[in-house]
């Protein structure tokens, strides 16, 4: 598989040397087309042995990322790197574990040294798919201090809200979003430090690519408690500013143990390749803790732009391997988790019965699960009912134990005494070859209570078309591809829906300009 790329040895002095590809990406994995898990025989067995056991103190670069590299010296592990970059120029970038331990502990002391950073000092981290982001991941953990990552899609106003409700100390970014910074950091009296990664230099800013040429690799990990807060995620949330949500050292770095080992099933031979945004909390999962925890290559491709042919062309894992696949449902549960339908009450409903889906925290919170809302115990007192925590989503299990979702809680349309979840609609709608995209909310009626409608953006073709008869169309359609009482009533042609930053739509803008006037 190696004959297509043209490889050249990595020196550790030369670590961020970007090497030519003359080939495809298809590269390392032997075989992309297993289907037998590698680490569980069965789902059943997996249920049976999960066992997660957590110390006292805990460091996922020390205690994981560490003793990956005592293996690789020792000669117990595959010759896969820990890290490989490619991105659309054709450069390259591959380290081992040992590599990957040497560039993190250099970041680690720019960090402490040259940033004045304690731990528990909050770093925002906003960067695309470069290795730096990688590099900055590790090296928080090892000083311990939190990292707070963000989109690369967010503006000075969003920059702005996350360093003052963070109180973030430090800032790392590049080019582009340095100016947005410097424009608000005089509004952010606890950032005092601002690291950029670039080929030029910037006033006011550490350039980290220099920066790392003179710093010592000789660095200690902190002693970390479990329960430590690691890191900081911005919800993206439909109503409201984002929230702050805080994961500790053992939910990430032990409770996605579950997520490396039974749902990604990878042994230290695999290459796992997540195409999360970085800003994400599923850029973590799955992008840093899942498969290293395993082992596994971490395998990052920076496109320009999302290009599908070369996103296809590599293998991608999903669902729990050597298991019934239900099309539509969401399967079933992790090992790490007791999930239940429940009631308003919290009581557990039984298979058929639409509830919402509930994690059971009482008498003990599953490590994978975060922590709490920062500086917000209102809002996290009211995710619990009863023993357990409610997700938010509304939905199903079946007699065989696997759960389907029908929709988020405030979302439900409650019409002539029928629930209506958006998403069965939407996807209706969606076939439908006039629908560019759609989303549908509750809307009051006097006799129903309340009606489906459905704000459409149409495809350029349809937009000359007649709307009246355009409408009548989509209905019928809808009424032949789902239940007939579950049509729009209501249909509103409009040019753009209103999207949260991470592209979900804000159904709740939506609602409120259809009850403004109740």
């Amino acid at each position: 598989m190696l004959a297509c790329v043209t490889m050249k040895m990595l020196h550790h002095a030369k670590c961020f040397q970007r090497l030519t590809i003359f080939g495809s990406v298809r590269a390392l994995h032997k075989d992309n087309r297993r289907a037998t898990p590698q680490n569980f025989s069965n789902y059943e067995s997996m249920k049976q042995d999960f066992k997660l056991e957590i110390p006292e103190y805990f460091n996922f670069a020390k205690d994981v990322l560490d003793q990956w590299t005592n293996m690789e010296k020792a000669g117990k592990k595959p010759s896969n790197p820990a890290f490989w970059w490619i991105n659309g120029k054709g450069e390259e970038v591959r380290w081992s574990f040992e590599e990957l331990g040497s560039l993190s502990r250099k970041f680690a002391n720019i960090l402490s040294e040259a940033c004045s950073l304690q731990r528990g000092d909050r770093v925002i981290l906003i960067l695309p798919r470069v290795p730096e982001w990688w590099l900055a991941n590790v090296a928080c953990l090892r000083t311990g201090t939190v990292l707070i990552p963000g989109t690369t899609q967010l503006t000075q106003k969003d920059i702005l809200y996350r360093l003052q409700s963070s109180k973030a100390n430090c800032i790392i970014t590049n080019d582009v979003l340095a100016p947005a910074v410097d424009a608000i950091a005089p509004k952010c009296e606890n950032l005092h430090s601002k690291l950029i990664v670039s080929e030029n230099s910037r006033e006011g800013w550490g350039n980290l690519k220099e920066m790392m040429k003179g710093a010592s690799d000789s660095h200690t990990c902190v002693k970390t408690k479990h329960n430590e807060i690691m890191a900081m995620f911005f919800t993206s949330g439909t109503s409201g500013y984002p929230k702050m949500t805080a994961h500790t050292h053992s939910s990430c770095g032990l409770g996605l143990s579950v997520n490396g080992r039974f749902w990604l099933d990878l042994t230290p031979s695999d290459v796992m390749w997540n195409t999360s945004d970085t800003g994400w909390a599923k850029s973590a999962w799955s992008s840093v803790f899942s498969p290293w925890i395993q082992g596994a290559c971490v395998f990052a491709h920076h496109l320009p732009r999302f290009e599908p042919t070369s996103v296809l062309q590599v293998l991608i894992c999903g669902n729990f391997k050597g298991m019934k696949i239900k099309p539509g449902s969401m399967g079933k549960p992790s090992p790490a988790f007791d999930v239940k339908i429940v009631d308003v009450n919290g009581n557990v409903l039984p298979p058929g019965q639409e509830g919402d889906i509930g994690i059971q925290v009482l008498p003990n919170r599953p490590f994978g699960l975060f922590a709490h809302y920062v500086d917000d115990p209102s809002k996290t007192a009211s995710t619990l009912r009863g023993n357990f925590y409610i997700t938010g989503d509304r939905g199903y299990m079946d007699e065989d134990g696997y759960f389907w979702f029908v929709a988020r809680s405030d979302d439900i349309i409650l019409s002539s005494g029928y629930r209506i979840g958006p998403f069965e609609v939407e996807n209706a709608l969606n076939e439908h070859p006039s629908v560019a995209e759609s989303a549908v909310v509750s809307s009051p009626d006097p006799i129903r209570g309340e009606v489906v409608k459905a704000f459409i953006v149409l495809n350029p073709d349809y937009k000359s078309h007649d709307q009246e008869q355009l409408i009548k169309e989509i209905q019928e359609h809808v009424k032949k591809s789902t239940a007939p009482y579950k049509y729009p009533r209501k249909v509103e042609f409009i040019q753009e829906l209103p999207k949260t930053i991470s592209g979900k739509t804000k159904r709740n803008e939506l609602r409120k300009k259809e009850w403004k006037t109740i």
